[in-house]
């Protein structure tokens, strides 16, 4: 959901980015051996722990729906990330592959065609798509609302600022909502669903951002004391919200200044996810945002978590204002309430391998 920065500048304070290992050293031979063909410091799938984890048949539809998505890229367009497979060029072997290979066989194309790189630890959430109850007009019972991004230059309005009536009269209306706690967890979660009143769903979508520094509220009421670190869960954040009462939830959605705006998606079937940054639609367990400073979206990764999901092969589609880091994903769960509560609950430590061509 945000641009990437200087990926280099970023990448040169951390001792685990892979190239700066010049070469496997004989200690990591002796262990999973150094994958031929690969770049300095890759490794073959087939020795990543716990591969190929849960179902790997049954991450065949999100690779493919990359590979559609990157059809359609230039050979040299940029993906993000740090070394090969940045571009879609280096995709169109495996991608001409995958399509004539059935989901049975997906890991044998993996283990034949691509190499491992070892983003090292760091922790995975989750994230689902919300739905949320509005109108196409304004009332007392939808008076909240959900804002197209404005055309404009220099710095835009806070959060604040923005409920505060700072974009008003500008046409930006692209709905109203009942609830301005629920359209804040919208805004976190990046995509969701609004039912009108008439039972029609209308599917929205991350349309840019005010450019204000993304806060956690969850952070905040931890360090207030008010919710137990180990307690912290979206879940808890909501409950905290209605206990406390209104004026009391919107001062603190106020301390995150970072305002997402959405637009509407169309032509999308009920039973797809929303489109992540890639392009490409989501699918529930086996798309994850990542960071694009560290990792290319379209490419593949291997997710070996500490608990809670299971590892599994996944496809790296989406970005987010608070993924950042080299091992940071964000799981997408699907939609629903099942799925909001999967999501709501999940933080747990996580080792994360990108999966790159030859």
């Amino acid at each position: 959901m945000s641009g990437p920065s200087s990926a280099t500048s970023r990448a040169a304070t951390l001792p685990g980015v892979w190239w700066r290992r010049a070469a496997c050293s004989a200690a990591l031979t002796a262990l999973v051996g150094c994958a031929g063909g690969g770049p300095p410091g890759s490794l073959a799938v087939t020795s990543l722990p716990s591969w190929p984890g849960e179902a790997p048949s049954e991450a065949h539809g999100a690779l493919a729906a990359n590979c559609t998505t990157l059809a359609g890229m230039a050979d040299d367009a940029m993906l993000g990330g740090i070394g090969p497979g940045g571009t879609p060029g280096r995709w169109r072997e495996f991608c001409s592959e995958l399509a004539v290979t059935p989901p049975s066989g997906l890991q044998r194309l993996i283990e034949r065609r691509l190499v491992a790189i070892d983003q090292g630890d760091g922790r995975m959430t989750g994230y689902y798509e919300p739905m949320l109850r509005g109108s196409r007009t304004r009332s007392a019972a939808y008076p909240v609302p959900l804002l197209r991004r404005p055309d404009a230059t220099g710095q835009l309005p806070s959060r604040a600022q923005i409920d505060a009536g700072a974009l008003s009269g500008r046409g930006l209306e692209l709905l109203y909502v009942d609830s301005e706690e629920d359209l804040f967890f919208l805004q976190i979660q990046g995509s969701g669903r609004v039912q009108l009143e008439n039972g029609d769903i209308v599917r929205v979508s991350y349309a840019g951002s005010n450019g204000h520094p993304y806060v956690a509220v969850g952070r905040l009421l931890i360090e207030r004391g008010e919710v137990p670190r180990e307690q912290m869960s979206m879940q808890a954040i909501r409950g905290w919200m209605r206990r406390s009462g209104h004026r009391a939830a919107l001062d603190l959605m106020h301390r995150n200044p970072s305002y997402i705006f959405f637009r509407e998606v169309t032509g999308s079937s009920a039973d797809a996810g929303p489109p992540g940054t890639l392009g490409a639609p989501l699918t529930p367990g086996r798309s994850v945002a990542v960071d694009r400073d560290f990792v290319p979206l379209g490419v593949p990764v291997f997710l070996v978590p500490e608990g809670g999901v299971g590892p599994r092969i996944a496809a790296a589609q989406d970005t987010g204002g608070a993924i950042r880091g080299q091992a940071r994903a964000d799981f997408f769960t699907g939609w629903g309430d099942v799925a909001g509560e999967q999501a709501g609950t999940m933080n747990q430590p996580l080792r994360l391998f990108v999966l790159v061509p030859r």
